[in-house]
């Protein structure tokens, strides 16, 4: 039962991963407006830092324009400053209600860097779910070892374990792939 317990550590170890993917992904800059692009932004707000979403309401009101409108206008120079710190590579216009980012087209160059980087990342998100099946196969030979399961068992685990991991890699290589094909489209 201990086995069954490896492999679930090791799916719920992988799922995260997925889900870090996602995460960073969706932080990526395709050329349209998305509130993801701002999310992580911290603003100084009465002495503390909080996330952007906490001091004002971000809306999407076009492709190419994020709105983010401060729920104390005294607020609104802290949060055009925190974009600007944040070097998100989009200049914010600040006109006295409202903060707006006006999102440009990227280029075919700036693009394609986009599509390298991203290609990178993947590669760190491979190695960490590959990394998760060296554990689970450590494990499955150490159940070997301990006479806990027979030869066959540990094969038959040990294909399990690369079933499971090729399943995981092949959904972030189709993250990657859709990401990549959002970036490229003009």
């Amino acid at each position: 039962m201990q086995l069954q317990n490896l492999f679930s550590a090791s799916e719920n170890a992988m799922q995260k991963t997925i889900e870090k993917v996602k995460h960073e992904l969706a932080s990526v800059r395709t050329g349209r407006a998305s509130s993801s692009i701002v999310e992580g932004i911290k603003v100084e707000s009465y002495g503390s830092l909080l996330p952007i979403n906490q001091v004002a309401g971000v809306s999407v009101p076009d492709a190419k324009t994020i709105e983010i409108r401060p729920w104390d206008i005294s607020q609104l120079g802290a949060i055009e400053k925190a974009i600007i710190k944040a070097d998100i590579g989009i200049t914010p216009v600040n006109d006295g209600k409202v903060v707006r980012i006006s999102v440009p087209p990227l280029t075919e160059e700036r693009r394609k860097e986009i599509a390298k980087s991203i290609g990178k990342t993947a590669e760190e998100y491979r190695v960490a779910v590959r990394n998760e099946r060296r554990i689970l196969v450590d494990g499955i030979k150490k159940a070997e070892k301990d006479k806990v399961i027979t030869e066959d068992d540990r094969k038959k685990d040990e294909a399990e374990a690369q079933k499971l991991t090729d399943g995981y890699i092949k959904k972030i290589d189709e993250l990657i792939a859709q990401k990549e094909k959002e970036i490229m489209q003009i």
